[in-house]
């Protein structure tokens, strides 16, 4: 899928500001990957950036999201001053964390908090596709099992969007160790009670798909999202076998079971207040 998640992004600094109009940015058109037509940013981004013509899903950044689907300046972002080090001194690490944050102007590849999906309250976590694929290291990690730990205490519903390339190998077994932590706080949380959503958006892949992306009590996914673990030619190389043309797309997952419900990102917000309405414990707020 095409990324679009500068189109949506907000200036950062007065230079940038005066650069470009945005009445001129969001006249440019834009051709969709997939119907092959051409449409403003502005047609798209009122349509939750998606093609108006066929429905394709660009790409988009957490902060869009979560500015998209949650009720206004309702989130409350959580665990912002955890930092990421270099642990192994890798090579050419920091540059690609550096390269990172002037992309998509987060520190790192999730965002958490809590919100309200129409006055629904929930805990939330964002992947962000922009930082390094959303790789998962030991600070994505650490932060997704703190807010799992946070909802169970505070007896909120969990909502999260994953987007993400898998392990961070630039921290070795210390990125590989999340997968545990995080589907150990994921259990901690639904234990006490806790409803977990998950939406799976494109790509969610490797040691994410492996742990908590799939641990949802419904998960839900974007259409034509890529999710998998293993990549397509590495798992044909070891089987030694032709994988179907739609192996790994969130409507073969549908079929097999692997997907509770496909839902376009127009209808996402209604699906989700439902859902939370549905499960919640403590009521929505008045």
């Amino acid at each position: 899928m095409s990324n679009i998640m500068g189109y949506f992004r907000k200036s950062k600094n007065t230079l940038e500001k005066g650069g470009i109009t945005p009445k001129a940015t969001y006249e440019e058109k834009v051709r969709c990957p997939q119907c092959k037509s051409f449409e403003t940013k502005r047609a798209i981004a009122k349509n939750k950036a998606t093609c108006p013509h066929c429905g394709h899903h660009f790409r988009i950044g957490a902060r869009t999201r979560i500015k998209a689907l949650f009720d206004k300046d309702s989130f409350q972002e959580l665990f912002m001053n955890i930092e990421t080090i270099d642990p192994l001194e890798f090579p050419g690490y920091q540059d690609k964390m550096d390269r990172g944050r002037a992309a998509c102007g987060e520190e790192e590849g999730v965002i958490c908090g809590t919100a309200t999906i129409r006055r629904q309250p929930c805990a939330v976590f964002v992947m962000e596709p922009g930082f390094m694929m959303g790789s998962m290291g030991s600070v994505v990690g650490e932060k997704i099992a703190r807010l799992f730990e946070y909802a169970a205490e505070q007896e909120l519903p969990v909502v999260g969007f994953t987007a993400s390339g898998g392990a961070r190998m630039q921290e070795g077994i210390l990125s590989l160790m999340q997968m545990a932590k995080t589907s150990g706080a994921v259990d901690y949380h639904s234990k006490r009670g806790g409803l977990y959503i998950t939406v799976l958006t494109d790509p969610t892949t490797g040691g994410v798909t492996a742990s908590f992306a799939m641990l949802g009590d419904i998960i839900l996914s974007e259409p034509n999202a890529t999710i998998g673990f293993a990549g397509r030619r590495v798992i044909e190389q070891t089987t030694k076998k032709k994988l179907p043309d739609d192996f790994q797309k969130a409507e073969f997952l549908l079929e097999h079971g692997f997907v509770d419900a496909i839902v376009p990102r127009t209808e996402l917000r209604g699906t989700l207040e439902k859902l939370l309405r549905q499960h919640n414990r403590k009521g929505g707020l008045e």
